[in-house]
């Protein structure tokens, strides 16, 4: 007969030895959470940043608060080379890139900004469905996943003075992001010398009056408070500004491959709806910016302007080819959109 004493021992064993098994799922729902550092230069409050938002709080419902994001917004991580760099050494793992950002990680990508390439909403929906493998796998091979694309919208040039014709831009002291070889290259092919700064310092160089010109999707426009200094818009948008939400592979591999399907389900599903509503917003931040006294100059280009526009054009593209984007990239991309509008002007 086992005496009460060595009882209490057996127990408390046996107790010990189950205790592993009943504690871990426990201690691992315990865990602290994954949480990613996401840099953005969109400012809080604007559209882009509530997507983002509407996403963490997703994704952080679908892990049960195991994955989750934390934003520094309005440009606080510094400009976008910056970024890159904070991600590379750790400090940051995830961020909202413009095309700017894009071109420091995957150059290819940059065909997307290409100056007066798209002339329609179904051309760049065309392109990046065509291109797709070609992209993603540019993006994989710098060293990022892609969680979605992020369609910024028309660029419009903003001046503070009117233009009456394509050449008055060259009296204007524009503004280029430093070191975007996109822009530079359509000012170099308008014969514009444009003055190069970072972005986090355009509004205080406009409101000194360093710079009177600038360049940008209304949306950004309106959010960054550009337009208070710069009241003309050329018609014709330069450019469409592709961005994305990247994440850096050495942060992904830190998840389950549960919570990875489901991080990549969500911010997908969130960004292209956040794609959806960044064409009817920048549609209806056009409008309430004339409303608001911005004025189209001129009020809508010639025939002969826009095959100028086109001619422009294909000349800056192709001084990029093989100094950004390979050159047989462009030549594909072109080649579709042709064929592309060929098959549109059939349809109508």
């Amino acid at each position: 007969m086992i005496s009460s004493r060595p009882k209490r021992i057996l127990t408390a064993a046996l107790l010990g030895l189950a205790l592993p098994a009943l504690t871990l799922p426990a201690l691992a729902d315990a865990a602290a959470p994954v949480v990613f550092k996401l840099a953005t230069l969109a400012p809080d409050g604007s559209t882009w940043m509530k997507a983002l938002t509407a996403m963490n709080e997703e994704l952080i419902e679908k892990t049960r608060g195991a994955v989750k994001f934390k934003f520094y917004p309005g440009g606080v991580s510094g400009d976008e080379k910056d970024v890159v760099m904070r991600v590379r050494i750790g400090q940051l793992q995830a961020a909202a890139f413009t095309g700017v950002g894009l071109g420091e990680i995957a150059p290819d990508v940059r065909i997307l900004d290409a100056p007066w390439l798209f002339k329609s909403d179904a051309e760049v929906d065309f392109v990046y469905k065509t291109f797709a493998k070609q992209l993603s796998s540019a993006i994989d091979k710098g060293g990022y996943v892609l969680l979605g694309w992020i369609e910024l919208g028309p660029v419009y040039v903003f001046t503070k003075n009117p233009l009456k014709r394509l050449e008055d831009l060259r009296q204007q002291k524009m503004w280029v992001w430093e070191g975007d070889p996109i822009a530079e290259a359509a000012y170099r092919a308008l014969g514009v010398s444009p003055i190069p700064l970072s972005i986090v310092d355009v509004l205080s160089s406009l409101q000194t009056g360093l710079i009177n010109g600038v360049y940008g999707p209304p949306l950004g426009i309106v959010a960054l408070q550009w337009f208070e200094r710069a009241r003309y818009i050329y018609p014709v948008p330069m450019a469409r500004s592709a961005g994305a939400v990247l994440l850096s592979k050495r942060a992904f591999a830190r998840l389950s491959g549960e919570q990875q399907k489901t991080l990549l389900e969500v911010a997908g599903k969130h960004l292209r709806r956040l794609n959806e509503r960044s064409r009817r917003e920048n549609a209806e931040a056009l409008a309430a910016l004339q409303k608001r006294g911005l004025v189209m100059s001129p009020a809508a280009p010639s025939p002969q302007t826009l095959k100028k526009l086109d001619r422009l054009g294909r000349q800056a593209r192709r001084s990029l080819a093989g100094k950004l984007y390979s050159a047989s990239l462009l030549g594909s991309v072109e080649k579709a959109l042709t064929k592309f509008r060929h098959g549109q002007a059939q349809k109508s």
